[in-house]
């Protein structure tokens, strides 16, 4: 296996992270029904100029599947970059970062439940002490205060917009659409776009400053097309398991840029929480054998 070839996965990863600090950067420069509505307009701009003729050919097998297809739109494009934008309003990129992290977990949990998929060790095991290491995030290091007090709005946002990505993600292997990902994630834009449009007239949201133009740009761009380009590539060089593994330099990049750029500071609960929820994203991750052994029939 060629190292190059975990190059292209890894700058992807730091692309999604470097995002999530725009998403903070947005906050009090862009309004959240702007930058959605303006990403997914760019980004579904430019997938239409590369894809639109060949997606247009294949029309006939679209139809059938565009029910299934806006069902996805309303899940990556739409709930999960809305609520994700909101969320940065009232919570760091540190904790967006790590939280983002929990999606392999959640993924785990809803293909169990609606798959009917087998739980496995590392799912539950690993899924309690993901959520140990959560707890002990989100309450500053005191979880007696979290059941009291309850978590941050931002917090419990981004972990929304998480399991709505998870499902998205689980909703994609289910369906099956025979589509490419590229003539897939077209349509899907296209599905979300207006949606996104009729949410942005809604909240009455001034217009795209030079200050935001940036903004909307990395977004629509590196982060919308260059970065799942680059992830593409590296799961099919390197197979679903090792790629997906890399998922977890996520909010490594993000505490890291988010303290060299925005000032965030590093605190005891932020590594040891931090690193507990990694290490049960891990354990989903590397052990996948069954929870309950099959029964061996007589013979």
């Amino acid at each position: 296996m060629q190292a190059r070839h975990y190059l292209f996965p890894v700058i992807a990863v730091l692309i999604w992270a470097i995002n999530t600090i725009v998403s903070k950067m947005a906050v009090g420069v862009i309004d959240p029904a702007a930058i959605s509505f303006f990403r997914w307009l760019l980004a579904g701009v430019l997938l239409a100029l590369a894809f639109g003729r060949p997606v247009w050919r294949q029309r006939a097998v679209v139809k059938p599947y565009l029910g299934k297809l806006f069902v996805l739109g309303m899940l990556g494009m739409v709930m999960y970059q809305c609520l994700a934008y909101i969320a940065a309003q009232t919570t760091s990129a540190t904790n967006m970062g790590i939280l983002a992290s929990m999606m392999p977990l959640l993924a785990v949990g809803l293909s169990v439940l609606l798959l009917g998929e087998a739980a496995t060790v590392g799912g539950v095991f690993g899924g309690l002490v993901s959520l140990l290491g959560l707890a002990y995030l989100l309450s500053h290091g005191d979880p007696a205060a979290l059941l009291a007090h309850g978590a941050a709005i931002g917090d419990g946002l981004m972990l929304l917009a998480c399991l709505s990505y998870a499902g998205y993600g689980v909703l994609l292997k289910r369906w099956k659409i025979p589509l490419n990902n590229w003539h897939s994630l077209l349509v899907q834009v296209w599905c979300a776009v207006p949606v996104l449009f009729v949410y942005y007239l809604s909240q009455s949201a001034p217009p795209v400053t030079s200050a935001g133009l940036p903004l909307v740009l990395f977004a629509g761009i590196p982060a919308s097309i260059v970065a799942p380009f680059l992830w593409m590539h590296g799961l099919a060089k390197l197979g679903p398991s090792r790629a997906t593994t890399l998922m977890n330099l996520l909010p490594v990049f993000t505490v890291i840029i988010a303290m060299l750029f925005l000032g965030e500071t590093l605190h005891a609960y932020d590594v040891i929480g931090g690193g507990v929820t990694l290490l049960g994203v891990l354990m989903v991750q590397l052990l996948k054998q069954p929870l309950r052994r099959a029964k061996v029939k007589p013979a």
